[in-house]
């Protein structure tokens, strides 16, 4: 294993250079990102409503068609999880991301393509190693296994071809099988709906295994690591997992569950990474250790555009394209992605871009 942690700590370390690149070139990367979007959508529905193989500059796309929210691409979604196909992008759906709702649904279903999946959302989980391997190149992480708490999915009652889910479940489900090799516990468990027997099972799969890293919501990790000393009579992590040295995290502020997780995890050597993985796309990922400030990851397939704090509730908001906006403040995030997601305005606001958007340093 020491060899296979070596190999895999060098591969995933070649990322390194290209994302210095986007951070050097952060303005040119963004605009032929938006290039190879348009192009890719232009036969779907949508892009031939708006007439996309006009489209060749950031002005003429933003101009073609206002910034969209659920309600007003609903029509397109209820159409997809019927079976329909290629109306917002070029290639089959089969995954809707279910997350919470607007002011007039309980639930919305955002669209999951191939694309999506491996360009941004797997691109961003193997960057996050990239990353941490980079940033401790002694690093044992791959000599053990990778504890991952998600969702759970099941099949979408509108058609029997797609399916719909937590978006850690359809990733869960997703894996490369390289991935599945080094996680815990087996997917039957990690997919379950029952919650309490849900973290009795996990619990029981993973305290004899050798766990180096554990991903999660903080709130549902806390809950596991108690049920596991209890079970165990252990008094504290470390005597569970010695080699445990990261937990990856994201969904909510840290803050309020970190000494929670010193108490458990008495390890100085511990460290925790923070993510930006919303159903919608995977959008950044703290570079720095020690560091709160999360690095905007500009090549994933999706082109940012941001919306001042003080036009979220216009009608017709002016858009900010990354090279306008100013660091040290709040806007809200506009995307066009690679699952059909076109010029989409996310419900919740960004954090301040001191943040978020460490690239523009």
């Amino acid at each position: 294993m020491p060899i296979i942690n070596s190999i895999l700590s060098w591969i995933m370390k070649q990322r390194i250079h290209q994302i210095e690149l986007f951070i050097k070139y952060p303005i040119e990367v963004q605009e032929e990102w938006l290039k190879k979007l348009v192009y890719a959508g232009r036969y779907s529905e949508w892009g031939q409503r708006y007439d996309y193989q006009s489209i060749r500059t950031v002005s003429d796309f933003q101009n073609r068609f206002p910034v969209q929210d659920y309600e007003s691409i609903k029509p397109y979604i209820l159409r997809l999880k019927a079976g329909e196909q290629r109306l917002l992008w070029n290639s089959e759906v089969k995954w809707f991301a279910k997350s919470s709702g607007t002011t007039s649904d309980k639930s919305k279903f955002i669209p999951v393509t191939a694309e999506a999946l491996e360009e941004c959302h797997f691109k961003g989980g193997k960057d996050l190693l990239s990353i941490y391997c980079n940033n401790h190149p002694e690093t044992g992480l791959f000599n053990g296994k990778l504890l991952s708490l998600g969702g759970s999915h099941q099949i979408n009652s509108f058609n029997n071809d797609s399916f719909y889910g937590d978006l850690s479940a359809i990733l869960i489900q997703n894996l490369p099988f390289w991935i599945q090799l080094f996680r815990t516990p087996e997917i039957s468990i990690a997919l379950m709906d029952e919650w309490e027997s849900k973290i009795m099972r996990m619990a029981e799969a993973t305290l004899r295994e050798d766990v180096t890293n554990i991903s999660g919501v903080p709130s549902w990790t806390l809950v596991l690591l108690h049920k596991i000393l209890d079970l165990t009579g252990k008094k504290d992590i470390t005597e569970v997992w010695p080699n445990l040295e990261l937990f990856i995290h994201g969904a909510v502020n840290f803050e309020p569950y970190r000494d929670q997780f010193k108490k458990l995890i008495p390890n100085q050597a511990m460290n925790y990474y923070e993510t930006y993985n919303a159903s919608e796309g995977f959008f950044g990922i703290q570079d720095q250790h020690g560091s709160d400030e999360m690095l905007l990851m500009l090549d994933y397939g999706i082109f940012y555009e941001f919306i001042p704090a003080d036009q979220i509730n216009s009608d017709n908001p002016k858009t900010l394209t990354l090279e306008q906006v100013e660091t040290g403040k709040n806007y809200a995030i506009v995307i066009t992605t690679n699952a059909g997601l076109w010029r989409y305005k996310i419900g919740t606001l960004l954090p301040s871009l001191h943040c978020i958007l460490s690239v523009l340093k």
